[in-house]
C-alpha cells in the first residue's frame, strides 16, 4: 500500500528558509562591517597622508620665509652700501665746490661791507657783517645774485647802532649752487658698481 508522509514538511520548508534568510542577513551583515573597517581604513590612510603633506608644506614655507627675510635683508644693505657709495662720490666730486665758494664770496664783497661772520648749514650760508651804507648791502645782494656759485639772496637785518660810525650791520642769507651731478656720473668711479649692484648678479 502506498506510504504517506505525515511530517509537517510545510514547517521544515519555512524552518529551512528562516536558517538561509538567517545565513545570507549574517553574511550581509559581516561584508558590511569589512566593508565600513576597510574604508575607515582607506580614509584613516588617506587623511594621514594629506596630514603629512601638510607638515611638509608648512616646513617648506618656513624655510621658504627664512629664505625669503635673508634676501630682504641682502637687498636692504645692497641699498645702503649703494646709497653709502653714492654719498661718497658726491662728497668727493662736491670737495673742491668750497673752495670755489670762498674765492667767490671775496669776489661778491664790494668794497665798504666788511665780513664778521659766515656759517654754513649743508647748501644755506649765513653772513653777518657790517657796511658804510644800505646801498652797499644792496650791491653785496645783486653781486650775489649774479654770481656762479651764490643765488637767492635774502636780508634778515640791516639796522644802525646808536654811537656806531662805521654804518649798518646786516644778516644776509644767500644759498650755494652745487655743482656736482645728483643724478649717477658714467664716468665717475664706481658707477659701473652701482650698476651691477641694482640690476644684481648675472643669471
Amino acid at each position: 500500500m502506498p506510504r504517506i508522509n505525515l511530517l509537517p514538511w510545510r514547517d521544515a520548508q519555512r524552518r529551512e528558509r528562516k536558517l538561509h534568510f538567517t545565513v545570507a542577513l549574517g553574511g550581509a551583515t559581516v561584508a558590511a562591517v569589512a566593508f565600513t573597517f576597510v574604508a575607515f581604513l582607506m580614509v584613516d590612510s588617506t587623511i594621514s597622508a594629506q596630514q603629512h603633506r601638510n607638515n611638509m608644506l608648512r616646513n617648506q614655507i618656513k624655510v621658504l620665509d627664512k629664505e625669503i627675510e635673508e634676501i630682504n635683508s641682502l637687498e636692504q644693505d645692497k641699498q645702503r652700501f649703494i646709497a653709502r657709495m653714492e654719498i661718497i662720490e658726491k662728497l668727493q666730486r662736491s670737495r673742491p665746490e668750497i673752495v670755489h665758494v670762498f674765492d667767490e664770496i671775496v669776489r661778491t664783497i664790494p668794497d665798504g661791507v666788511y665780513l664778521t661772520s659766515v656759517k654754513q648749514t649743508g647748501d644755506h650760508l649765513k653772513f653777518e657783517g657790517v657796511a658804510q651804507s644800505s646801498t652797499r648791502v644792496s650791491a653785496f645782494m645783486r653781486n650775489i645774485d649774479a654770481s656762479e656759485w651764490l643765488k637767492n639772496p635774502a636780508l634778515e637785518v640791516v639796522e644802525s647802532k646808536k654811537g656806531d660810525t662805521f654804518g649798518s650791520s646786516f644778516v644776509l642769507d644767500a644759498d650755494q649752487v652745487s655743482h656736482a651731478a645728483d643724478s649717477d656720473d658714467e664716468s665717475a668711479p664706481g658707477a659701473a658698481m652701482r650698476r651691477v649692484a641694482r640690476r644684481g648678479p648675472a643669471p
